[in-house]
């Protein structure tokens, strides 16, 4: 440890409790604001939060007269799920917060509370946290937290620390905000082209009902015994999860055993076949059937389109059903009905009506250039994700530097 610097526990410096509990029933719509974990976790993101909950005045008045309330210099900190989350309480802040769920810090001591709120986003808060544990700790005690130690230097380097730490973070929030925004860019920009084919549509265009032009259309089923039947390795089960608009996700991918497939046998996916989300919150996503997943089968929540070969390609109809103008289309199909759950019936599919070029060179063109235009929107999309990534490590290193004195 670095000459001048202290070892303390946070019980040392901070008076660890929580609120008074406040019952559901006495939450407001307007008054003083009541955080709860996720308000708090975006304060401490964004130092600011649009809040939904408040307690009245009055209440607000009897909790800080008999328990007070947060003041300047304390930490509110998440406790449970996500923890860790820690935000200083500012002169203009006036609010009151949810009980268990975030814990409270009053100062006791001479400490910059800016100091320990940045140490209390460090590794080695969390480490500390999960030694011992064996895994990650997700619910933060009033004891836990009083027993964790922090070297603390003089006030005064605590403070130069503090400055300097707010100088580089706010340079590193600059990168990786614009990082995010050149993210958004690409794929604006990607979104923007495929929308603009579907609707500028050159000459040669037919309009054709998708039954008109595919030789299956169809969703499948769960096998006997459910999610819990599912094995390990055997025969893809594509579920509703592993269908997105611009790419297959292989992740929670299932698989079935030889005699669960034979159940399921007349939902067999084919390579190029379109699948297409017809139930929940996933509705109208759609993505081509991978080879390498191959065999397979599909839910109940997931529909098979199989295109005539000879009349439309399967790329071109996967871009066509994602582009906004027919995933509009698809979702307000989804809404019909008056059912307050989205789904898209066999039926409406069949019914559902298209255009595209005539003929499949075309078609095949204008997938070839899509497909130039998503590459390079993915391999941009990486490099920035790569560069938020190094941002972040730097983020962790500085943080490291600041709390073994190497600043």
């Amino acid at each position: 440890m670095k000459k001048g610097w202290q070892t303390k526990r946070l019980s040392e410096l901070y008076k660890i409790g929580s609120s008074k509990r406040v019952l559901q029933s006495q939450w407001k719509t307007e008054g003083v604001p009541f955080y709860r974990g996720r308000e708090v976790t975006r304060l401490a993101a964004d130092g600011f939060v649009d809040n939904e909950l408040f307690i009245s005045e009055e209440h607000f008045a009897e909790l800080s007269q008999e328990y007070g309330v947060p003041k300047t210099g304390d930490i509110v900190i998440t406790a449970i799920g996500t923890i860790g989350n820690s935000h200083v309480v500012r002169s203009a802040d006036r609010f009151y917060f949810k009980d268990a769920s975030v814990l409270w810090m009053k100062r006791t001591a001479e400490v910059s509370s800016e100091f320990v709120n940045l140490w209390l986003k460090s590794p080695a808060f969390f480490d500390q946290l999960d030694r011992g544990n064996g895994a990650t700790v997700d619910t933060l005690t009033i004891q836990k937290l009083q027993s964790v130690e922090i070297a603390v230097p003089p006030l005064a380097e605590q403070q130069r620390i503090v400055g300097l730490m707010d100088e580089a973070f706010e340079g590193l929030a600059t990168a990786k905000a614009n990082a995010q925004k050149n993210i958004q860019n690409a794929r604006a920009l990607f979104e923007s082209h495929l929308q603009s084919v579907f609707t500028q549509r050159g000459p040669g265009w037919v309009e054709n009902k998708l039954k008109s032009i595919t030789t299956k259309i169809g969703s499948g089923a769960t096998p006997r015994g459910g999610g819990e039947s599912y094995k390990d390795v055997g025969i893809s089960l594509i579920r509703s999860l592993n269908v997105h608009d611009l790419g297959f996700k292989y992740a929670k991918l299932a698989f079935l055993d030889d005699a669960q497939a034979d159940e399921l046998s007349n939902v067999e996916v084919y390579s190029r076949d379109v699948l297409l989300n017809i139930t929940g919150a996933s509705v109208a996503r759609c993505a081509i059937v991978p080879d390498d997943v191959l065999p397979a089968r599909v839910n109940q929540h997931v529909s098979i389109i199989r295109p005539v070969a000879e009349k439309l390609d399967a790329a071109f109809l996967h871009y066509l059903l994602i582009s906004k103008p027919y995933k509009d289309q698809l979702l307000k199909t989804g809404e019909e009905g008056g059912s307050t759950r989205q789904a898209i019936t066999k039926a409406q599919i069949q019914e559902f009506t298209v255009e595209y070029p005539a003929t499949l060179k075309e078609q095949k063109s204008i997938v070839a250039k899509l497909d130039a235009m998503l590459a390079e929107t993915q391999r941009l999309a990486r490099l920035y994700e790569r560069k938020l990534a190094a941002l972040e490590a730097l983020k962790k290193s500085l943080l490291h530097q600041a709390f073994s004195g190497e600043l």
